[in-house]
């Protein structure tokens, strides 16, 4: 087969010269080669079909220099335009954006007649080179090289000057590409191009020609700076009102995704634009569009629109939060779904919650479920913020109100006040309720019944002077007044106490600074709303929402928000919330964190965290006088006694564990506690499975507070337990009888295990012990031995054993045998002697031996590990002691809490002996007696 033959147009060479040729050519030789096509127009035509579109076509068109005379071409041709009589350079750029002129100036399509149209070889001589020149922009390298050879202003041009849709479809496109780059969009921005195209937009009727020109303002708006400059010059409402009639899914898709890119932040103008134009009822249609891409920009572009108030209602009345929950929840229940894709939705849905229209629709379309799911997931943090603020808006819904209570908000509300503010940026004004939408007048004509309350105002004192009072009042702008203030204020410090907000009207002659409003003020409100309810024992007075409050009162870096510390005030004050606080461990938790100030994270092990400030302390006696006046009223006497006598079994613990905390009247803790078994109650509890975490540390403080309040002048000065003969040691009468060379003659030996011969005086052993008495001088077969074996002793234990028999009394010799503190005393030596003692029939030595064990591991060098030691050897003076050293007065809570729970579990299942020696230590029966204290 032949091969095809070869043309000059084949070669890019030839093409090239042609197109400089064309271009260098001057007007003075006669003949316009723009206008003659026969060598020109093979050239271009063969440089569009195959040099461009070929592989590395567009480099090497660029790098042989084809650009150049490729825009001298463009410039001639476009000169060589007759000028339309309806769009003149000096009027075009200005006038272009209220859209065309009607009659004789409306821009002629490409079927109108030729005497507005270009000659037809122009024409094509134009469509062939703009061809050329678009699809070049679509390299990197080619658009910095027209924007350097001044390329965009020659494109301007003809899109001012030729009005024939082909023309003003391949400009819009090489503009469209040309934007791509920010330097050249810029450029195009200021070569005056905006007008231009929109008169393209409302002029043309070719649908290629009005994707070209949409795709071409899409990609102008780049920047923030860019968007606004084109919704003020009116780019937003054609293409609006463009989708509404337009039929073509080509169009649509087109004008979707540029509507995306204009109402990215969203500005006023952008928003009222695109609501004027009609586009709020498509867009919402179209957010079910079989296509994913359209759907989603569409999705999308009302998300963006959120965020102007002005147009939030009519989204709302056109369906779009039901569309923008719907989406939500789809993509929420997706698992593939990443977080980032759900933002732009969350922050929509929660500014639709600042109008009342919308919070409707949004709480009837399960919105609330939806907001709270947010609220619970722990990888939304991000956005928990933003949703508390969104429940703002449900503060005066009643319905709304309890939904959210029953969907469990008031803990995650009470955890949020903890939390860290949220990392995304706070809206601006545009974004406030459209419910207060803003005067724009600058002086509002104000009502006769608002100047009569303001001059009352002032003449009263309540109000310095007119600016105090603006009628501009709105939730925005000012925060709710407290509905009940609590009974007894807050004492303390400046820091804690709790100053109006400007909403109050008060009697001073000055302004009254506003109420911090940090990250948790939100958060606050809500909880704040919720506890001016008659009965919020249900979702404030339970375990964790008091420790949200408590831990963000003394958590705060600077002084807490004064709203926190009148919700804890309300909450003791109101009766409806006594059993709750006493159910649920509250008054002992107020007790242990602000006064004592041990959290529940601090405990057992103690957490790097500030000192327990003084303030904090007032605040916990403050809370608690406030629930001992609700315990001590008729009511609360009827209701402590009912859940000690007929609650359930945990009930019951928590109340009797609860009282000497809240109850100062003698005859009713004594009967309730005493008379009626709650002590012996608590006491039974302890060795059962724990229902709070930090019930160990309640019970021992509230054991010390029952003993403080049983004998409070015992408490303060207990008798000192250890006798002064073991800190200043009496004579060893033991010490002639050793050695060498003793001083006194020993007549009697005893045989240890280990084969040690003790010496001894039978005399004195006799004398000491019924157990000796009866082994030396009976009929047993060792009263006539010198050297009588004693068994199952070691010399340490056997060295006390001695000494006592011969009269040594505080000589030192009882503390040789107990080990240091540290040390087990199971199977010491200690523990030997103690048998040993109570088997030779020597009472007074068993004391010694205890008072020794007591002196070094109850005394000051020991600590709360030792106390759980001590009690292990199953001595009851020795666990009585234990019990005193756990409950004493000047002891401190943490080492009280930490013995207790040493004792219970050296107890065991044995509860006995710890409830006697407990019970023994609190009634203060021992209190007179020795022992360590």
């Amino acid at each position: 087969m032949a091969a095809a033959k070869l043309t000059p147009t084949d070669s890019l060479s030839f093409c090239l010269a042609q197109l400089t040729v064309a271009a260098g050519e001057g007007s003075d030789e006669g003949q316009d080669t723009a206008t003659n096509e026969t060598p020109l127009g093979r050239a271009l035509l063969a440089l569009r079909t195959r040099h461009i579109k070929a592989a590395g076509g567009i480099e090497r068109f660029r790098a042989r220099g084809g650009l150049r005379p490729l825009l001298a071409l463009l410039r001639r041709t476009a000169a060589a335009d007759p000028a339309p009589p309806q769009a003149s350079p000096s009027s075009a750029p200005s006038a272009i954006s209220a859209g065309p002129a009607p009659g004789s100036g409306s821009a002629p399509s490409a079927g109108s007649s030729s005497a507005a149209s270009p000659p037809a070889r122009l024409r094509k001589t134009l469509d062939l080179a703009l061809s050329i020149l678009a699809n070049c922009c679509t390299d990197g390298a080619c658009r910095a090289e027209v924007r350097r050879l001044g390329g965009i202003l020659s494109l301007v041009t003809i899109l001012q000057c030729v009005k024939t849709d082909s023309i003003q479809n391949r400009t819009a496109r090489a503009l469209g590409n040309l934007a791509m780059e920010p330097e050249s969009c810029r450029d195009i921005h200021s070569a005056g191009a905006v007008p231009l195209l929109l008169e393209s937009l409302t002029a043309c009727q070719d649908s290629q020609c009005l994707q070209s020109v949409v795709r071409a303002l899409r990609n102008l708006a780049d920047s923030p700076q860019h968007r606004l400059a084109l919704a003020q010059q009116g780019a937003v409402r054609p293409l609006a009102e463009l989708l509404a009639t337009t039929p073509d899914p080509a169009l649509t898709s087109a004008l979707v995704r540029a509507l995306l890119e204009l109402s990215r932040g969203c500005s006023r103008a952008c928003a009222e634009q695109l609501s004027l134009g009609g586009g709020l009822g498509p867009l919402v249609s179209l957010a079910s569009h079989p296509k994913r891409a359209v759907r989603e920009a569409t999705i999308l572009t009302l998300a963006n629109l959120c965020a102007q108030g002005l147009v939030r209602p009519a989204l709302g009345n056109a369906g779009g939060v039901e569309v923008l929950l719907g989406e939500l929840r789809r993509r929420r229940g997706c698992s593939g779904a990443s977080p980032t894709s759900q933002q732009p939705l969350v922050r929509a849905v929660c500014l639709l919650c600042r109008e009342a229209i919308n919070r409707a629709r949004l709480r009837d379309a399960g919105g609330l479920e939806l907001l709270m799911g947010l609220l619970r997931d722990s990888r939304a943090r991000a956005w928990h913020p933003r949703v508390v603020a969104a429940f703002v808006g449900f503060l005066y819904d009643t319905g709304a109100l309890g939904r959210l209570q029953a969907l469990g908000l008031v803990p995650l509300l009470a955890a949020q006040l903890c939390g860290e503010a949220g990392d995304e940026e706070e809206e601006g004004r545009e974004a406030a309720s459209w419910d207060f939408p803003e005067e724009r007048t600058p002086e509002r004509a104000e009502a006769g019944s608002f100047r009569s309350l303001r001059s009352w105002l002032i003449s009263e004192g309540y109000a310095a002077g007119p600016g105090d009072i603006s009628p501009d009042w709105s939730p925005e702008r000012c925060l709710p007044p407290e509905s009940s203030e609590p009974s007894s204020p807050v004492p303390g410090p400046a820091s804690l106490q709790t100053p109006r907000t400007l909403c109050t009207p008060r009697r001073s002659l000055t302004t009254t600074a506003q109420e911090p409003w940090g990250h948790e003020g939100p958060a606050l409100l809500l909880l704040s709303r919720f506890s001016q309810a008659p009965d919020p024992s249900g979702a404030l007075v339970t375990g964790p929402a008091l420790c949200g409050l408590l831990a963000y009162v003394t958590g705060a870096p600077g002084p807490p928000n004064p709203r926190a510390l009148r919700i804890l005030a309300r909450l003791t004050c109101n009766p409806a919330c006594l059993e709750a606080f006493v159910r649920s461990y509250g008054a002992a938790l107020l007790r242990a964190w602000l006064v004592l100030g041990v959290a529940p994270d601090d405990w057992p092990k103690p957490r790097a965290r500030p000192a327990c400030q003084s303030q904090h302390q007032e605040l916990g006696e403050m809370l608690l006088q406030n629930l001992t006046v609700q315990a001590e009223s008729p009511f609360g006497v009827g209701a402590l006694t009912h859940l000690l006598l007929s609650g359930s079994p945990e009930d019951r613990v928590a109340c009797a564990l609860t009282l000497p905390f809240i109850c100062r009247k003698p005859s009713l803790w004594r009967r309730l506690l005493l008379d009626q078994g709650g002590l012996r109650l608590l006491l039974a509890a302890l060795t059962r499975p724990v229902p709070h975490p930090l019930f160990l540390f309640f019970a021992a403080d509230s054991l010390s507070c029952l003993q403080s309040l049983m004998a409070p002048s015992a408490a303060l000065s207990l008798p000192s337990a250890i006798p002064m003969d073991l800190d200043l040691p009496s004579p060893c009468l033991y010490e002639p009888l050793l050695g060498p060379a003793p001083s006194l003659t020993p007549d009697l030996h005893f045989l240890l295990d280990s084969g040690l011969q003790l010496p001894a005086q039978r005399a004195a052993s006799t004398a000491a012990s019924p157990f000796f008495r009866a082994l030396l001088a009976g009929s047993f077969v060792e009263a006539q031995m010198d050297l009588v074996p004693l068994r199952g002793l070691s010399p340490g234990a056997a060295w006390p054993v001695l000494h006592h028999l011969h009269g040594c009394r505080g000589c030192g010799a009882a503390l040789k045998p107990v080990p240091p503190p540290g040390q087990a005393l199971l199977g010491s030596e200690a523990e030997e002697a103690l048998e040993a003692a109570s088997r030779f029939l020597l009472p007074r030595l068993e004391e010694e031996l205890e008072e020794a064990v007591g002196h070094i591991h109850l005394g000051p060098q020991g600590g709360p590990e030792s106390v759980g030691e001590v009690f292990r050897l199953g001595r009851p003076r020795l666990a009585t002691h234990c019990a005193r050293w756990a409950l004493g007065p000047g002891q401190c809570p943490r080492k009280r809490a930490l013995a207790l729970v040493g004792l219970v579990e050296a107890a065991g299942e044995e509860t006995g002996p710890l409830t006697e020696a407990l019970l023994a230590v609190v009634m203060g029966v021992e209190a007179g007696g020795k022992g360590p204290c």
